[in-house]
């Protein structure tokens, strides 16, 4: 069996870690199955890839704090460049011939890249499989339902793809009445719920012995994700943290190797002034640091609320709000729901900042209010395409009792 992954690629590290980690519980549940994802992530070579996955590299573009698309890196005209990274993605499914193809948000792609290669498909290759995958929320409302009546997204779901998964839950965000689904779209939805994050390399004692982190110190991990926004988020923390110094914590700093150069060596000669800090560009084992913390600071993007909660860690969410709202209607929903604390980045201060964080710390136990956090994702998006697929998993991967938990956060 072959599955073709595109991922979207144009902001920050979320949607390529996202989509190898679909991957690669995709690899463990179907023996047979070989996957290539096509991206334009530049940091696709940095992660540890399984058995029976390889990727296809195409030209990075980027969306900035307005949204609009552009080349990454090589000096070449945005049309031109949309163009030869949809004739590579074509001539990709041409030669893979997969059996299914699962596409990262965008119906037709950034800028209608996938175009050519679903009309391709519906005439060539009637037999494949499309799947698209939606985080749990894109945008505001009014946003997203202008951008896919706009661009036909609507009538694309219902003329090229099979179902729709959606690795989030309805309780927390109702993607089919909130964008407005018709009937003929939302009876090709499927809840699949978040995905739970896989442990990590090391363990936590493991971890926090090599940072040195000596009882009864607690632990902070700071990370603004892929970091391109991230300055403010870090800086406002550094100012508070070195105002605290004689508090019995110590903290860790992965910054993210989107955020610009400049920024982040104006980052590195502030950490260094404090002892208590460490400070790291990036790593392939957020996991395990995330496991080490006793409170986690970070931004509301997907992959950081769902690793941070899959390890029930108190967590405080400072959101993104440009160029797209999702992350602040993140934040805002689950902590309503008592998964976490949030601040809004108009509001945040060094001295609010470790109000709460002193706050977190010091908290022992509590556990987050219904409906819980289901984090049966992964299993749910295996099942979906292997049966698909024809390939149907085993009962084991089927059975998705215990996977809706009221969650008990350290």
């Amino acid at each position: 069996m072959r599955l073709m992954v595109y991922s979207h690629d144009a902001f920050g590290l979320g949607n390529i870690r996202r989509m190898l980690a679909i991957c690669e519980h995709l690899l463990s549940a179907i023996t047979d199955l070989s996957i290539l994802v096509v991206s334009g992530s530049p940091m696709l070579q940095s992660f540890r890839l399984p058995p029976r996955l390889d990727y296809i590299k195409i030209p990075c573009l980027n969306r900035g704090e307005s949204g609009e698309i552009s080349v990454k890196y090589l000096n070449t005209e945005i049309a031109e460049t949309v163009k030869l990274r949809s004739d590579l993605i074509l001539m990709a499914a041409i030669n893979f011939k997969p059996d299914a193809i699962l596409v990262d948000k965008k119906p037709y792609g950034i800028k209608n890249e996938l175009v050519t290669t679903l009309k391709f498909l519906k005439k060539q290759l009637p037999q494949t499989k499309l799947l698209l995958l939606l985080r749990d929320i894109l945008d505001s409302p009014e946003k997203t339902v202008g951008e896919w009546k706009e661009h036909g997204f609507y009538q694309a779901v219902e003329k090229f793809y099979d179902q729709i998964l959606v690795v989030g839950m309805p309780e927390v965000f109702d993607i089919c009445r909130e964008y407005q689904f018709p009937p003929a779209v939302a009876q090709k939805v499927r809840y699949c719920g978040y995905l739970r994050k896989e442990p990590g390399l090391k363990s936590r004692e493991t971890r926090r012995e090599e940072l040195q982190i000596q009882e009864p110190e607690q632990l902070v991990l700071v990370t603004p994700g892929g970091g391109e926004d991230g300055y403010q988020l870090v800086d406002t923390y550094l100012t508070g943290a070195a105002q605290l110094q004689a508090k019995a914590f110590r903290s860790v700093i992965i910054c993210g190797s989107e955020m610009p150069p400049q920024q982040r060596e104006q980052l590195y000669q502030k950490a260094a002034l404090n002892p208590k800090v460490k400070i790291l560009e990036f790593t392939d084992d957020l996991m395990s640091y995330i496991d080490a913390a006793d409170v986690a600071v970070c931004m509301s993007g997907y992959n950081t609320i769902t690793e941070v909660l899959s390890l029930g860690k108190r967590t405080i969410a400072i959101p993104r709000t440009k160029p797209a709202s999702e992350q602040l209607m993140r934040a805002e929903k689950m902590s309503k729901l008592g998964l976490l604390a949030m601040i809004h980045p108009d509001e945040l201060t060094p001295e609010k900042l470790m109000n709460l964080l002193l706050t977190k710390l010091n908290e022992t136990h509590y556990c987050a209010l219904a409906p819980g956090l289901d984090l049966g994702g992964l299993p749910r998006i295996s099942h979906y395409i292997s049966h698909l697929l024809s390939n149907p998993v085993t009962p084991i991967e089927l059975n998705f009792s215990g996977l809706k938990p009221i969650v008990t956060v350290q």
